[in-house]
């Protein structure tokens, strides 16, 4: 039976017009096929959840010190959401916060509603302090983990929440129903205000700070400083199966995960179902999300669940501690009085164990055959790696803090995107506002050479430029994302905001057409929004251009974007409605 849920505030209204018809019989057999042949409009079930998010700061106390840290609704992290796939989400943001802030619905197809997919500058200007912003969006074909998170300078590393998003009522998962569900949250915290690192960091030139602990669900756990008694315990009875569903939330950082002593069945991953796999370890890299399953088959006892760095970049600095939580049989036996047994600890990959990492990412399959788009409108090659940036002659020392007196910078193709300040990249393509970007990003390297290699000094300064590259609706497109070696080659969490695509190959060296086009899988590649580019090596993706508007290709590293690691693409319009952008919302900020 169909039931529709609505509201006064559904904002799409459904109009169908019939001519009369003699034959009532006809006229109500008509009506019914009708009826029942609109799944694809009218959701079985769909719900509109409605959520007010506070952006505001809060005392939070981590690694003995208290700080004022920013939050939404005075929590850290911030609100679980729960939808089912074709439900609708409003949610009204107000800023209370002293800095500018927006909200990205992380992996969100954003279908003709890229006005609320919220990075900023990009889809829309800040929300200012004081002032608001209701995002509106449908789930549609999505089922699984995503997440949200700020969208401005260096606030998502304290205002991230989980987005969960069950079967649409009636359907089950494709896998044994668990008996629990977890969501794990991976994130980086400072003893120190993260604008305050960035900003740093901008003035001199140099990496930004580190970070003083990562967090499973905001919790440093047991192995830092005035941190044991808060740390998360997830509780299991003996026999159970359930599902955790992992996200890394972290701001700069890969994180290898694992349970003592437990294996991982791996089911899904950013919204998507995979073909089952079994594992005793994860990484995932900012961005990402997994889910597996669990079975408590152990003997009753305690079990860390831990998370480290996978540290690519070779001589690069970066936080070596190791954060915890902890996995409690419900019968484990109580330790004598006054005396605690410790929980297992598992054996953690070293921080540098590529192999690991890779044996990883390259398990992932789509459940079935899949149709992946074969003939390619769009053939692209897209370096992706850091740069340095020469000061100019007379620059004080103390902004040209980087490696021999340079700054830090980075680029897709030589070009160090930088974003607009006056208006949104979306708002200038709608209002056809010239002078804010140009669509004439280059599909090649302007310059090919020995792209893992020893890169020649000269190749080392990018161009700064806001420049996009324009898509029909409808076209086919497939990105070669070749990664570096300019200072350092690292793992890079390539993220495509408003679409998934199908990763269908990834290696190590320069890609090579000739060689590397055998290795493709076009049966049952995985579909994810966000693509670990390996260190030293490629990656090889495609989609279908089939969501009008203006949407962020970039590092989900933070320090990388902030450098220019980032392109994007500029999705024309369709035919008829359902292939053109919604107009923007009445209350969309104003720059």
């Amino acid at each position: 039976m169909l039931i529709l849920t609505v509201s006064s505030t559904i904002h799409r209204r459904y109009h169908r017009k019939m001519e009369r018809v003699k034959n009532s019989s006809f006229c109500f057999v008509l009506l019914a096929f009708l009826f029942l042949s609109t799944g694809n409009v009218l959701e079985t079930n769909a719900k509109v959840h409605y959520h007010d998010f506070v952006v505001q700061a809060t005392p939070v106390k981590r690694l003995c010190k208290t700080q004022n840290a920013i939050t939404v609704n005075g929590m850290f992290p911030g609100p679980t959401l729960e939808v089912n796939n074709g439900d609708t989400l409003v949610v009204n943001v107000v800023n209370r916060a002293k800095y500018n802030v927006t909200i990205h619905w992380h992996g969100v197809r954003q279908i003709r509603t890229g006005w609320a997919d919220g990075p900023e500058f990009v889809t829309q200007c800040p929300i200012r302090p004081g002032g608001s912003y209701t995002y509106r969006f449908t789930i549609q074909g999505q089922e699984g983990t995503l997440w949200w998170h700020a969208h401005s300078s260096w606030l998502r590393a304290t205002v991230y929440g989980a987005l969960i998003i069950h079967p649409r009522a009636g359907e089950s998962y494709p896998f044994q129903k668990p008996k629990h569900e977890t969501a794990l949250l991976l994130g980086e915290w400072w003893n120190a205000d993260p604008i305050a690192v960035v900003r740093q960091a901008t003035r001199t030139g140099a990496a930004p700070n580190v970070s003083d602990a990562y967090t499973i669900n905001g919790q440093p756990g047991d192995l830092y400083n005035c941190s044991s008694k808060d740390t998360l315990i997830v509780p299991v009875d003996s026999g159970e199966t359930n599902l955790l569903r992992v996200v890394n939330s972290a701001l700069n950082q890969q994180l290898f995960f694992k349970v003592a002593n437990h294996k991982l069945t791996v089911v899904g991953a950013d919204a998507s179902y995979v073909k089952p796999f079994t594992t005793s370890v994860l990484m995932l890299g900012p961005g990402q999300t997994t889910d597996v399953l669990i079975t408590a088959n152990q003997a009753p006892a305690r079990y860390y669940i831990a998370a480290r760095a996978y540290a690519s970049a070779q001589g690069a600095p970066f936080d070596n501690t190791t954060t915890t939580a902890i996995l409690e049989y419900k019968s484990a036996p109580c330790p004598a009085k006054g005396s605690t047994i410790k929980p297992v600890m598992p054996t953690m990959p070293a921080f540098n164990d590529t192999a690991t990492a890779t044996a990883f990412t390259t398990s992932f399959r789509s459940p079935r055959k899949v149709q992946v788009p074969t003939k390619i409108d769009h053939n692209l090659f897209f370096t992706a790696g850091l740069g340095l940036k020469n000061c100019p002659p007379g620059a004080s020392n103390s902004t040209c803090q980087g490696p021999n007196g340079t700054r830090f910078t980075a680029s897709m193709n030589n070009v160090s995107f930088v974003l607009p300040s006056s208006y949104s990249l979306l708002q200038a393509h709608q209002q056809r506002i010239q002078g804010v970007f140009t669509t004439d990003f280059p599909a090649n390297p302007p310059i090919t050479f020995d792209y893992t290699g020893n890169v020649s000094r000269s190749l080392w300064q990018p161009v700064p430029g806001t420049k996009l590259y324009k898509l029909r609706y409808g076209e086919t497109v497939q990105v070669v994302l070749q990664g570096t070696n300019i200072f350092t080659s690292e793992n890079h969490p390539i993220h495509l905001h408003g679409y998934d695509f199908y990763i269908v190959a990834e290696g190590f060296g320069n890609f090579n057409p000739s060689r590397d086009t055998s290795k493709f899988n076009l049966v049952d590649p995985p579909l994810r929004n966000t693509a670990s580019l390996p260190v030293g090596g490629w990656t090889v993706i495609r989609f279908v251009a089939d969501n009008p508007g203006v949407w962020l290709l970039h590092c989900h590293l933070d320090v990388h974007i902030g450098w220019g690691l980032a392109t994007a693409f500029l999705v024309e319009n369709g035919i008829g409605e359902l292939e053109t952008l919604e107009a923007a919302p009445a209350d969309l900020p104003a720059c």
